[in-house]
């Protein structure tokens, strides 16, 4: 227990340090220092952990309740301070409406005999290591990215004292998130991510950054009143407050906890940014990189999901899980559309972020076995590849001064080192048999299990054969060759490449080394639920050794026949271009030679797909909504 309340507490005192601690090498290696207890925590709570089961924590809840209640008093006052101050009257009401709700259920709920506030599993293992490896190395990257950033924004205030501060609370509340069994623990911490977000999202504070961060608000909060009533129909039905522990509630069947899942799922379409939530994941994108990497790796949206897996027993083969699903399946199909059309390398990554959290929503609406298998893993592969792609982009923004993929032609030759590292996280995102190409295969065989699971396969197999062409777009632009490309001279910082280099070891480590993660973590949670576990049998690990081979092994040995390598001249209308990229047109007129990816706006385009998503998810979710609460449906 007291592993899991110094990972919850250590961070939070650390940003409590970052608040005074003043810009300099002082402050930076208190960062590192600070960002590698945490990770070396993480890793002792593996050790500790893993294979011990589901493990529950007796402590006294009463006074710790009270506490979390009166910051939740307090956080609620500063909300409605700005949303007067800025005329946001939609968040003053959500912010009245979810808090008087929420005491209102608290008044309700007598002092519950259970003690069980904290507790660990396999999957919290998981999600615990995601948020302690993965985000205390975008803290260190933070560092060296921060001081470019403010060099290239010297008009702006400086405020990294609080953005350090606010990057080690956002951790502190995920492990909050993760390790509460308490579900007013739980909430209270989901509150924090919503504030914590909304202050990294308006970091800047001109007028397009604190319009997005107050979008981003309203979104959240609208998702919190799922929680919110949530309480109110516990202290209704059962005042006792034994349904106020997860896994009371849980254990309780689809019988007594549909509804609460329904709602507790709704919160999760929103945090996890589902269409018709995605525009403020989009929106934050104004962010500072690291923000955005934060957001999309292992906080915010993760926290959404998370909480939509932990229910998947109760949706397993129900309308409402049919219906979350149908959700997540049309965003994946939808917004992996909307990639398509996007040049700028963050926007791709929000898309494709949208789309792949999607995918997850979807195996975990279905709730069998083996879509939660997938689910699981679909987490772990992502928040490892967006992490070091979101940081890469950051990067190689800064040294060539721009996001766009067009941009980015001839990296590998300019930025080998960044190039590679973009390489091998896209290529963990769609290549076989790597992350998540493992992952969409074994969704694939859990929804042709499913009922009705064609629908479901149908927007897997477009959406998917959709992602393949604007990673590959993407991939083509960093390795192409069109000229002899002179290496950019710039510096890359220490704590960038302290965090770009393990990132780039995890992706391989666990794309190759996943079957070890399933064994000892994956299917021992699956199994401690269904009674039984998806697994990947032999033929199919054979076939993966011969794909890692044909992948990895014979283009690199290529090289070998390679020693006189020679650029050879593009060939434009039969003429060969000159060594600058110009080459003869008619009547001997010398042209440029543009090489650019299609990117479909008018098929694809942002503003379409969207209305179309959007118009089709609101109708699954006032569906779900309506008709659990009429009990129409179950």
């Amino acid at each position: 227990m007291e592993l899991l309340v110094f990972l919850i507490l250590f961070p939070a005192l650390a940003a409590l340090l970052f608040c005074i601690l003043p810009n300099g090498r002082l402050r930076d290696t208190v960062v590192a220092l600070v960002s590698a207890i945490i990770i070396a925590a993480t890793l002792y709570l593996f050790v500790l952990f893993a294979g011990a089961g589901t493990v529950y924590f007796d402590i006294e809840s009463s006074m710790i309740s009270q506490i979390m209640t009166g910051l939740e008093v307090i956080i609620s006052a500063g909300l409605l301070y700005l949303a007067a101050k800025y005329r946001q009257y939609i968040i003053a009401g959500l912010v009245v409406v979810q808090l008087g709700v929420v005491l209102y259920a608290e008044s309700l709920i007598h002092e519950t005999a259970a003690l069980n506030n904290l507790f660990i599993d396999p999957f919290s293992i998981i999600m615990a290591m995601i948020i302690g490896i993965i985000g205390s190395l975008i803290c260190i990257y933070s560092v060296g990215y921060m001081r470019d950033y403010h060099a290239h924004h010297d008009d702006m205030p400086d405020k990294r004292r609080w953005f350090f501060a606010l990057l080690f609370v956002f951790l502190a509340a995920m492990y909050g998130v993760v390790f509460s069994n308490n579900l007013f623990w739980l909430f209270f911490f989901w509150e924090v991510t919503t504030l914590c977000s909304f202050l990294l999202i308006g970091y800047s504070w001109d007028e397009q950054a604190r319009k997005n961060a107050f979008w981003a608000l309203t979104l959240n909060l609208l998702g919190g009143l799922g929680f919110a009533f949530t309480f109110a129909w516990i202290g209704i039905t059962n005042p006792s407050g034994g349904l106020v522990m997860m896994d009371t509630l849980i254990a309780a069947g689809p019988a007594v906890a549909m509804i609460p899942a329904a709602l507790i799922g709704f919160a999760g379409l929103t945090k996890a940014a589902q269409m018709p939530f995605s525009s403020w994941l989009v929106g934050a994108m104004v962010a500072p990189t690291p923000v955005s990497a934060l957001l999309h790796s292992s906080t915010m949206v993760k926290a959404g999901v998370y909480v939509i897996v932990r229910f998947a027993p109760i949706y397993n083969v129900s309308m409402v899980g049919y219906l979350i699903s149908l959700v997540g399946g049309v965003t994946f199909l939808l917004a992996s559309g909307i990639a398509i059309s996007q040049s700028n390398a963050k926007k791709v990554l929000a898309y494709s972020t949208i789309a792949n959290l999607g995918l997850v929503v979807a195996c975990a609406g279905i709730g069998t076995y083996a879509a939660i298998w997938a689910a699981i893993l679909l987490i772990v592969f992502h928040a490892i590849a967006k992490s070091l792609l979101f940081l890469s982009v950051g990067t190689v923004e800064h040294k060539i001064g721009s996001r766009d993929i067009e941009d980015m032609t001839g990296l590998l030759g300019r930025l080998p080192t960044v190039a590679v590292m973009m390489i091998i996280g896209i290529a963990g995102m769609f290549l076989a048999p790597f992350g998540m190409l493992i992952s969409k295969w074994a969704a694939l065989v859990a929804f042709l299990e499913a009922p009705y699971g064609f629908i479901l396969v149908l927007l897997l197999a477009f959406g998917s054969a959709v992602t393949v062409f604007f990673w590959t777009k993407w991939l083509g632009k960093l390795i192409e060759v069109a000229w002899k490309p002179e290496p950019l001279e710039v510096k890359i910082s220490n704590h960038e490449y302290t965090a770009l280099v393990p990132l780039t070891v995890l992706m391989v480590a666990v794309c190759i080394g996943f079957p070890l993660l399933s064994s000892y973590l994956v299917v021992p949670y699956v199994f401690g639920i269904y009674g039984m576990a998806a697994t990947l049998g032999q033929a199919n690990m054979i076939i993966m050794v011969m794909m890692v081979f044909m992948v990895l092994v014979m283009p690199l040995s290529l090289l070998h026949f390679r020693k006189d390598r020679k650029i050879l001249p593009h060939y434009v209308g039969g003429r060969p271009s000159t060594p600058d990229m110009h080459f003869k047109g008619s009547i001997g007129v010398q042209r440029p030679v543009a090489l650019g990816n299609y990117y479909l706006a008018d098929y694809f385009g942002e503003q379409r797909l969207s209305h179309i998503g959007n118009g089709v998810c609101i109708a699954f979710i006032a569906l779900m909504l309506v008709g659990i609460l009429m009990g129409v449906i179950a």
